[in-house]
């Protein structure tokens, strides 16, 4: 098989649909065959679309007629033909073959991967290389693609400077979270929990930051919104307060919305989505959201709590700020720079059920940072580096992250995070 002359000469389905040709090569996916009397047919799929190839006995040549259906489904195969009009054809228009090659003849499909697969999500799991064959699984991750593309555009296009955060560091970067150890070298290490220390470096000399970026977080959790490994949409930004940097937030979950629902239509139809909507930004205190769903004053949001709270401004994101700082990380700046302040400069976004986002403005202050390390039971010798940076010259900073899998879970209306992450990893699951 010559491949250079194959991608020299092969097209995409799609474009045998928009272009009109009369003699094409494809290549692809074989997603079903079935045979009437004497016509074979196969619906071959690649990334752009499928098409129907049709071989009537007495219109092609045998070889290819007889070996049409001992192609098993999933085989990448190769077709050289003529197009075709035809109103029985999905789409309108059929190749008729003049050349099949057998590129890959798949063996016996172990799981489902019909587009309403009665497999369940595990055991997909299992198979994920399979499961990506699917069209459901596969727009998924064409809007995860879009969410990704359009962040990292939002903000360069603003002039921020993309940073690439190191994925092992000597010491917890939020205090709290459970860390997964590694040997390095002599010494022992841990995956980052948070890229939070290194932006808040960067924004502190270049003003503005982002990042899509993977941490991990070692937390025994095994519920539908959790995962092990993440990738996080980070930014952070010098001279802000918490109400600024959460309006950045509002305007790239905007800005990202509105990409979906330009370029993600067909992929949003597969998945059943008929209400996404532009959001706007919904602000309302701590104190006043907690009340609003009969929380107690000084306790995080349960699941329900912010699922009602959504529920409340529809589509919209809600931010809940100036939390208190006892339920904030260490690095959150207290109420007026105050060690002792009840509350604080942090926020959290929620966004369709979900918190999607939290963050806030950062303690710029050495001594601060120490007492507030202290307060938290932490010891600041462990965060000696991140502390001096802060002793020539930081500016008050405030940031946010926000996770990529979970706000394609949310924007894809899916019932697991796991579905939203090309390769999961939870407390069970290390492979594929």
């Amino acid at each position: 098989m010559d491949l250079k002359k194959l991608n020299e000469d092969r097209i995409t389905i799609a474009d045998v649909f928009a272009k009109k040709e009369k003699e094409v090569t494809v290549a692809g996916w074989v997603k079903n065959t079935r045979a009437l009397g004497k016509i074979k047919f196969l619906v071959l799929r690649d990334i752009t679309a499928e098409i129907q190839i049709t071989a009537a006995e007495s219109k092609v040549d045998k070889k290819i007629f007889d070996m049409m259906d001992k192609i098993s489904r999933e085989s990448v195969i190769y077709v050289k033909g003529e197009v075709k009009e035809s109103k029985q054809a999905p789409g309108g228009r059929e190749i008729v073959p003049e050349e099949i090659t057998l590129l890959n003849n798949a063996e016996e499909i172990p799981i489902d991967i019909s587009e309403f697969s009665k497999t369940e999500l595990p055991k997909r799991l299992d198979y994920r290389f399979l499961d990506f064959h699917r069209e459901r699984t596969q727009a998924i991750f064409k809007i995860q693609n879009e969410i990704a593309n359009s962040f990292r555009e939002h903000f360069y296009k603003k002039g921020f400077i993309e940073m690439q955060p190191p994925c092992v560091i000597s010491a917890a970067s939020e205090g709290g979270t459970e860390l997964f150890p590694v040997q390095y070298f002599e010494k022992k290490a841990y995956l980052a929990q948070s890229p939070q220390l290194y932006k808040q470096m960067i924004a502190c000399s270049m003003e503005k930051t982002f990042m899509i970026t993977p941490v991990w977080r070692a937390e025994k959790h095994n519920t539908p919104r959790h995962i092990n490994e993440i990738r996080q949409m980070d930014i952070e930004v010098a001279f802000t307060d918490q109400m600024s940097i959460m309006k950045k937030l509002e305007e790239v979950v905007i800005a990202i919305i509105k990409r979906v629902l330009e370029n993600c239509k067909k992929e949003l139809k597969i998945l059943g989505i008929k209400d996404l909507k532009i959001p706007k930004g919904v602000y309302l205190s701590y104190e006043d959201a907690i009340k609003k769903v009969g929380g107690k004053i000084g306790e995080d949001f349960t699941p329900e709590q912010e699922r009602q709270l959504c529920s409340m401004y529809k589509g919209d994101i809600v931010f809940t700020y100036s939390w208190p700082s006892s339920i904030k990380p260490f690095y959150i700046m207290p109420k007026d720079e105050k060690a002792d302040a009840k509350l604080s400069e942090g926020f959290d976004a929620l966004y369709l059920g979900v918190e999607i986002s939290s963050g806030g403005q950062r303690i710029h202050l050495p001594e601060l940072l120490i007492e507030r390390l202290k307060a938290k039971g932490l010891n600041p010798k462990n965060f000696k580096d991140y502390i001096d940076s802060f002793r020539y010259g930081a500016p008050p900073h405030s940031g946010w992250s926000i996770g990529l899998e979970r706000i394609t879970q949310q924007i894809c209306g899916l019932d697991n995070v796991k579905e939203a992450t090309m390769f999961p990893r939870d407390r069970d699951r290390l492979t594929p």
